[in-house]
């Protein structure tokens, strides 16, 4: 890592973008002198519908600088990277309170077309840690701690609805008591100056916590928090190894190999949220497949549900999956045995007609007819959002795994005795290894029990081509 004199300003604070000017706009500062770059330099955090950014070091203004202020830096020099400090666990426990003053959680239970279980929102509570602000300018929003899979909260996002689940202010835990001394003339905690010296705060998943309690569900992967929240109360609790494990990055951009280093070994699914000429789904699909490339063992999915769901107005809009849920009968979700549901797309699109295959909440295959017809006029736009919704979360499977597997493995000589696949396992038989091992792994296509099957497969593969 090396150190730049010019960087983001830190904090929350947002200026106005001299693109779509709106107040989303990060500014460039000095780090010698502490003052702002001329305010053309940043970047507007309206990722799909401005993107505007200019960096200092791409269009030759360091350069010029350097040079007109004989500024003797050397951006080259590496400097030792300081220490994360976590959230105190007493400030995070101080959020778990009056659930009673959380209008998201509220709406929940008595404002949305389907309200919720009593127990089912204890439950997700308790899963995510969810929390209230109880006084200040954002009373009654819900806080969304970002906790490690060391159990360390490593930020706290705050959100503000309004009584139809709708975003209406996004803040930061930190910055909230930042401000809050400021404006008492306080001085700031000792643990917050700390913490404001960190380079990242959201630096983990949203539920992150969870994968060790879970080492076997399949991941659902979303951007926002509180469409994680959604998922888990419509397709179920992961104390079932066969539902999905909902987990956020954050925001659109969050996506990263940093971050999902932790679902190594995971089936991973992922659900972009909409966007104008689908950037949000074709930038998620490029990251997702450099990020299997380069996480072990573990196999990632990018959902193309919305986009073949979704009209004009819902991307201009970024909806997200949460957005369609809520429209719909959570407990259709939660069913035992869903059969012969076709899939239904939206009107004027053909597709090859699915048949779901047994419980809506395994991850398992489905099988394809081989017919294009045309979709039937009765169906009602909620009926086509709920089946295809339903379709399309039952629909991973490893079959581009298995295809290339098999492939593999007959085009070489598996006829060797005996090999080591690691230190503490050697295979006898290697023929019959594999046999036993693709029969399983197909018969299981999807269910996420039998990934160390897959993943068996795959590390002989790496030492087979040795």
């Amino acid at each position: 890592m090396h150190q730049y004199r010019y960087i983001f300003e830190k904090g929350s604070k947002k200026h106005q973008c001299p693109a779509c000017h709106k107040k989303r706009f990060v500014r460039y500062i000095d780090v010698q002198t502490q003052e702002y770059l001329p305010e053309i330099y940043g970047k507007c955090d309206r990722e799909m519908n401005c993107s505007y950014h200019l960096n200092p070091y791409k269009n030759g203004y360091a350069k010029d600088n350097m040079i007109k202020n004989d500024f003797n830096y050397q951006p080259n020099k590496p400097i030792v990277k300081p220490k994360r400090v976590y959230i105190p666990k007493d400030v995070f426990y101080k959020t778990r309170t009056a659930y009673e003053e959380n209008t998201f959680i509220q709406n929940l239970l008595n404002n949305i077309a389907f309200p919720f279980e009593v127990i089912d929102i204890e439950n997700v509570i308790a899963q995510y840690h969810l929390g209230t602000i109880t006084k200040g300018y954002r009373k009654g929003a819900t806080t969304f701690p970002f906790i490690d899979i060391d159990e360390n909260v490593r930020a706290i996002q705050v959100k503000q609805f309004n009584k139809t689940n709708h975003t209406t202010g996004t803040d930061f835990l930190h910055s909230i008591i930042e401000k809050h001394h400021g404006q008492n003339k306080q001085d700031v905690p000792n643990w917050l100056k700390a913490y404001n010296k960190n380079e990242t705060k959201v630096s983990c998943l949203f539920g992150e916590h969870l994968l060790t309690k879970y080492p076997n569900n399949p991941i659902a992967l979303v951007e926002a928090p509180k469409t994680a929240t959604y998922g888990t109360l419509y397709f179920g609790f992961p104390n079932n190894p066969k539902n999905l494990l909902w987990l956020a990055v954050y925001n659109l951009s969050s996506l990263n190999l940093k971050k999902c280093r932790a679902l190594k070994g995971r089936s991973v699914f992922l659900f972009p949220d909409l966007s104008k000429d689908s950037k949000a789904y074709n930038l998620w699909s490029e990251k997702a497949q450099k990020i299997q490339e380069q996480l072990e063992n573990a196999i990632f999915k990018v959902s193309d549900l919305l986009e073949e769901l979704a009209p004009n107005q819902d991307r201009e809009e970024g909806k997200d999956i949460a957005d369609y849920l809520v429209k719909l009968d959570w407990r259709k979700f939660r069913k035992k045995e869903i059969k012969n549901i076709l899939e239904v797309v939206p009107k004027k699109t053909t597709v090859k007609n699915k048949i779901i295959a047994n419980k809506t909440n395994s991850i398992s295959s489905i099988n394809s007819v081989n017919q294009s017809k045309e979709i039937q006029p009765k169906t009602t736009k909620i009926q086509r959002e709920e089946t295809f919704i339903l379709q399309e979360v039952q629909s991973i499977n490893w079959n581009e795994q298995i295809e290339e597997l098999e492939s593999f493995f007959n085009k070489i000589d598996v006829s060797e005795n005996n090999c080591f696949l690691n230190e503490a396992t050697k295979i006898t038989n290697v023929t019959q290894f594999v046999q036993s091992h693709l029969a399983t792994v197909k018969a299981n296509n999807g269910n996420s029990t039998y990934l160390p099957y897959l993943v068996r497969l795959q590390e002989l593969k790496v030492i087979l081509k040795k």
